[in-house]
């Protein structure tokens, strides 16, 4: 896959998963340990899934969705991409483990711009990112909590596209420090912190070294439940990039990035619809505006304005 066709994350969501729920990068709670009723990434799950109503999912603890998801200009790439594409997303909590994560079939149904390459035409038959942490206070037998944090966490995000080779490959592994925070509202909150190891980058000149961090906000809030036994949540999570040797040697490439997600989910037991909003600024740490020619032409860059998600799912 070409830089300009780097498509979802950097995400969870898409939680980023998000995109979706299924989408994408959903935010943490830490009261997942004592209550269940909050997956790994701190969305809410469906009541079915929690100890009093057991059976309506494979399992009570692991949860798992499907969804068909529909993207626009989405400004990873210095070429905002559209996409149809198929997501499997997990999350849940076992002991100290923390579990979030997806896999993305891109393309998958041959819809998409001249900019999005999929698995049918040479790009990238799978993009997935993994997001666990280990809980210390669980590790350690004792709350380590101070003030505000309630839980703290050996955080990772680990996001990998296969690409069609190597040139067209990206995979980054972030890790470092996570935490819960007490907001004493309905609003779930928690932070994590990174340092940023690349190895293949599409080619790029940071590859195979460590550069830059990620500073991680993800937050949830409740909105209401129905009479019909659904329930609207609002998911979001905000990840900034920053201290990337990147515009060092490239003028169109930038030392910091911001991508924050919006995320509302409509969820009944099984079904799930998701609408989203991500707003990009340098995305993929792309200077918006430069002049850039990848072989096909002239054109300036657009890494930064809005891009929009819209997802059905299943959830098993």
């Amino acid at each position: 896959m070409h830089l300009t066709t780097l498509r979802r994350t950097s995400p969870g969501h898409w939680t980023i998963g998000l995109l979706l729920a299924v989408v994408t990068g959903l935010p943490s709670a830490t009261t997942l340990a004592q209550t269940n009723e909050t997956s790994a990434q701190g969305e809410t799950l469906s009541p079915d899934a929690t100890p009093a109503k057991k059976g309506a999912y494979l399992s009570d603890w692991y949860n798992q969705d499907l969804t068909i998801i529909g993207s626009k200009d989405i400004s990873f790439g210095p070429q905002p991409t559209d996409d149809v594409y198929l997501e499997y997303e997990y999350f849940g909590r076992k002991g100290p483990f923390e579990l979030y994560g997806y896999v993305d079939i891109p393309k998958i149904f041959t819809i998409g711009n001249s900019h999005d390459k999929g698995v049918w035409d040479h790009g990238s038959p799978v993009f997935m990112e993994h997001e666990p942490r280990i809980s210390i206070d669980t590790l350690a037998g004792r709350s380590l909590a101070i003030g505000p944090i309630k839980e703290w966490y050996v955080a990772f995000d680990w996001i990998y596209d296969h690409g069609s080779n190597s040139a067209n490959r990206a995979n980054t592994l972030y890790s470092g420090l996570g935490t819960d925070i007490d907001t004493r509202s309905r609003v779930n909150l928690s932070a994590n912190l990174y340092g940023r190891y690349q190895w293949e980058n599409y080619g790029a000149s940071n590859e195979y070294s460590w550069d830059g961090y990620r500073a991680q906000l993800k937050y949830i809030v409740p909105i209401s439940q129905f009479g019909n036994g659904a329930s609207l949540t609002y998911i979001g999570f905000t990840n900034f990039d920053f201290g990337s040797d990147l515009h060092k040697d490239n003028p169109a490439r930038t030392a910091n990035a911001t991508v924050a997600t919006n995320v509302l989910l409509y969820a009944f037991t099984h079904l799930r619809f998701t609408l989203v909003g991500r707003y990009f600024h340098n995305g993929g740490n792309w200077q918006d505006g430069s002049e850039l020619d990848f072989g096909d032409g002239q054109f300036r860059a657009r890494s930064e304005g809005w891009g929009y998600y819209a997802g059905v799912g299943y959830q098993f």
